[in-house]
């Protein structure tokens, strides 16, 4: 299955913030999610019909693991001013591009969320037992999710 090439592998993808010209890599991506929920509504005077009416979609936050970044990073800079900056200055948005890829480099799918921000960013545990890179997760909300390709 995965040397068919209609099948996609899940771990080569891109991530890439707001106009920059490059993707950082990242361990793990989650939350690409989207829901239409359907409200009941049973119609008056007639006992045998019920409509599902949808209500607005929900949009999961979108979760990005990846390696601790360099405080230069303008990922970095970008998640300290929105979570750090008690509202100083205005929360900037962003685009983000999660772009899925081939053994190529070539992109299959991709998603774009709109009017992206920071609103959670942790660190993993930092324990001196253990050999492994030290993971901080940022979870981001966002207006609109589009797939694109």
């Amino acid at each position: 299955m995965a040397d068919d090439p209609k099948h996609t592998l899940a771990f080569v993808f891109r991530v890439t913030v707001g106009d920059a010209t490059t993707g950082f890599a990242a361990q793990e991506v989650s939350g690409l999610e989207t829901k239409l929920d359907t409200e009941t509504v049973v119609e008056g005077g007639e006992n045998r019909f019920v409509h599902q009416l949808p209500k607005p979609v929900k949009r999961a936050n979108v979760t990005i693991k990846r390696c601790v970044l360099a405080n230069g990073h303008p990922v970095v800079a970008w998640t300290r001013d929105t979570l750090e900056g008690s509202f100083a200055k205005p929360i900037t948005p962003n685009s983000i591009a999660i772009d899925l890829l081939n053994d190529m480099q070539d992109v299959v799918a991709s998603w774009m969320l709109h009017d992206a921000y920071p609103v959670k960013w942790s660190v993993g545990d930092l324990d001196a037992m253990k050999n492994e890179i030290t993971v901080e997760q940022i979870e981001f909300a966002y207006s609109d999710i589009v797939r694109q390709g």
